[in-house]
C-alpha cells in the first residue's frame, strides 16, 4: 500500500506545500461560500429581478415536493425493513451459515466483538444501563471484549467509576478492559475521536497477546449512551459472514433515541426523530450512506486504517479515510437494526435548547469533509472520476440543502413581493406566487404527516406513571418543524461552515447526559 500522508489532514495549515494548502483552503471556504451565496443572492436577485426570482423560486418549490415525496417512499420502505429485521432470530439465521469468504474464519463462532466505549464524567449508573443492554444481548458473552476508556481530563473520581464497574463486569465477559486516554498529546484534538483511537491502540495490544486473527474481530465504536437492541451482534456478525468482501465495509444500524424519548422536550424530540429518519432514508440509499454516530468496523481496517484523533467528525471521517486508503474499494452495509441513544435533555430548558444547538453545530462541522474528500480525490488517481464527481456533489449538495433549505422554503414566497418594488407588484406572477408556493408546501406537508405517523409507531412501551396523552403531544410535535428545521437545521449548519470559511476550527463539544 502507498503511503499516503494526506490520509492525517485535519485542516489546510497541517500542509506544507504552498499549491495544496491553497488548494485545501479553496474547498474550505467553498461549503459557506455556496450556502451564504444562495441566501444573499435570493435577496439581491429578488430585488434587482424579482419575475426571474420567481420563476426560480415555482422550480424550487416543485422540486422540494418531489424531494419530499422521494423521500417519504425511502423512509416508509425502510421501516417496514426494519420492523421485519426485528422480528427475525438472527442467532438461529447466524447458526446456518455453513461458509465464509474470510478464510481464517471456520464458521460463526470465531467471530469476536469489542465494543468501544469513550467515556467523559458520565454517571455509574448511565453506563451500567449500556453495559446491561450488551451483556443482554443474544451472543456469546464470551466473544466479547469491552474497552471502557475514560478520559483523564475527566479527573480522578471518574477514574475510580470505571475502575469499580470493571470489577462489577469482568467476568460477564470475555474481557472487560480500561483505558484512560492522556491530556493534552500533541497533534490531537481531545473528544470522542481521540479517545476511541487511544483506545484502540491499546486493545491492539490485547488483540495481538491473545493472537486473533484481526479478520475475526468486529470493532464497534459506540457513544456510551449506546443500547443494541438484543440481536444486534448476531444481525452484525451474519451480515460479515455473508456479504461480498467483508473486510472493505463498515457496518451501519439505525440509531432511534429512545433512550429518554418520554421525558425529552419537544423540540429534542423532533430533532432526534428527524436524525433518526434521515438516516433510514440513507440506508435506502446506500451509495451514499457514511458511517454516523454508532457503528461497526472490521478490526484489519480500524487497524490498518488508523482511527483519527484529530478532527471533530470522526464518525464520518473513519469511513473517508478508509475509503481514500482503498482507493474507492471501501463502503458501508446498512443494516436495518436498532441501536438506541439518549435525546439531548440538560438541567432546565434554556440549557437544554443551547445544547441542541451545540451538538447540531458538532455534527454539522460534518462539512469539514469536503475539503478533506476534494483533496484526497485530487491525489488519488486510482478512483474513478464517476466516482469522484458523485461523491463529492453528494456531500456538497447535503450541506448546502442543510444549511439553506428550510431558510428558502420559509422566505421565498414572500421575498420578491417584498423587495421587487411596484412594477412586479402589480402583475399577475406577483399576485400568484405566494397562493402557489403555498399550496405546494401545504402537498409537502404529507412529508410531515408520514414522519409523525412513523415516529409514535417507533416509539418503546410508555412508562409506568406516564399519561397515555404522552403519545398524542409526540405525534403533534410535528407541527413545530418548521420553526425546528430553522433553529436546529439551518442555523447551526451555516455556523459551522462560517467557522470552516473564516478557518475557525471546532474542537469538541461533549454533549451532557443527563436521565430525569
Amino acid at each position: 500500500m502507498e503511503k499516503k500522508d494526506y490520509l492525517n489532514i485535519s485542516k489546510a495549515s497541517d500542509l506544507k506545500n504552498f499549491k495544496d494548502r491553497a488548494i485545501y483552503r479553496f474547498f474550505e471556504i467553498l461549503p459557506g461560500a455556496v450556502s451564504l451565496g444562495t441566501l444573499v443572492g435570493v435577496l439581491v436577485f429578488s430585488w434587482l429581478i424579482p419575475a426571474w426570482i420567481s420563476i426560480f423560486i415555482i422550480c424550487f418549490c416543485f422540486y422540494y415536493f418531489f424531494r419530499v415525496f422521494y423521500f417519504s417512499l425511502h423512509q416508509i420502505i425502510s421501516y417496514f425493513k426494519v420492523k421485519q429485521y426485528l422480528k427475525v432470530n438472527w442467532l438461529a439465521k447466524l447458526k446456518k451459515v455453513k461458509c465464509s469468504t474470510i478464510p481464517s474464519v471456520n464458521d460463526w463462532k470465531d467471530i469476536f466483538h469489542i465494543i468501544i466505549l469513550p467515556s467523559y464524567k458520565e454517571s455509574k449508573e448511565l453506563i451500567r444501563e449500556t453495559l446491561d443492554s450488551i451483556i443482554s444481548c443474544d451472543y456469546p458473552k464470551e466473544k466479547m471484549i469491552i474497552i471502557l476508556s475514560q478520559e483523564q481530563r475527566a479527573g480522578k473520581e471518574f477514574e475510580n467509576v470505571s475502575a469499580e464497574i470493571q470489577q462489577e463486569y469482568k467476568d460477564k465477559l470475555f474481557k472487560f478492559q480500561i483505558t484512560v486516554h492522556p491530556d493534552n498529546i500533541a497533534g490531537e484534538i481531545g473528544g470522542k475521536g481521540s479517545n476511541v483511537a487511544w483506545a484502540g491502540k491499546e486493545v491492539k495490544k490485547l488483540i495481538d497477546e491473545l493472537g486473533i486473527p484481526y479478520e475475526n474481530i468486529l470493532i464497534s465504536s459506540f457513544d456510551v449512551d449506546t443500547k443494541p437492541y438484543p440481536q444486534y451482534f448476531a444481525c452484525l456478525t451474519y451480515y460479515y459472514l455473508t456479504v461480498e468482501n467483508p473486510t472493505r465495509a463498515s457496518y451501519q444500524p439505525i440509531p432511534v433515541y429512545n433512550n429518554n424519548i418520554w421525558s425529552a422536550p419537544f423540540f429534542s424530540r423532533v430533532v432526534s426523530t428527524s436524525n433518526t429518519f434521515w438516516q433510514m432514508i440513507q440506508q435506502e440509499r446506500a451509495e451514499k450512506l457514511t458511517t454516523y454516530s454508532s457503528h461497526s468496523t472490521p478490526a484489519k481496517v480500524f487497524f490498518e486504517v488508523g482511527y483519527p484523533d484529530n478532527i471533530v467528525q470522526d464518525d464520518s471521517r473513519i469511513f473517508w479515510r478508509a475509503y481514500l486508503y482503498y482507493s474507492g474499494n471501501y463502503r458501508v452495509v446498512p443494516i436495518y437494526y436498532l441501536v438506541s441513544m439518549d435525546a439531548v435533555m440538560a438541567k432546565g430548558f434554556w440549557r437544554t435548547v443551547m445544547n441542541q444547538y451545540k451538538q447540531q453545530r458538532r455534527w454539522a462541522w460534518g462539512c469539514a469533509e469536503i475539503p478533506y474528500v476534494a483533496f484526497g480525490f485530487i491525489k488519488d488517481k486510482k478512483i474513478p472520476f464517476f466516482a469522484k464527481f458523485f461523491n463529492l456533489y453528494t456531500i456538497i449538495d447535503g450541506f448546502w440543502s442543510w444549511a439553506t433549505a428550510a431558510l428558502l422554503l420559509f422566505a421565498l414566497g414572500w421575498l420578491p413581493i417584498f423587495l421587487g418594488g411596484k412594477s412586479f407588484n402589480i402583475t399577475v406572477l406577483s399576485f400568484n406566487l405566494p397562493i402557489l408556493t403555498g399550496r405546494i408546501m401545504t402537498l409537502s406537508l404529507a412529508g410531515m404527516m408520514v414522519s409523525a405517523i412513523l415516529s409514535t409507531l417507533l416509539l418503546p412501551k410508555l412508562p409506568k406513571g406516564v399519561s397515555k396523552w404522552k403519545k398524542i403531544s409526540i405525534f403533534l410535535q410535528w407541527i413545530a418543524l418548521p420553526v425546528t428545521l430553522i433553529l436546529f437545521g439551518s442555523l447551526p449548519a451555516i455556523d459551522a461552515q462560517i467557522r470552516l470559511m473564516l478557518g475557525k476550527h471546532m474542537g469538541f463539544w461533549v454533549t451532557e447526559k443527563v436521565r430525569k
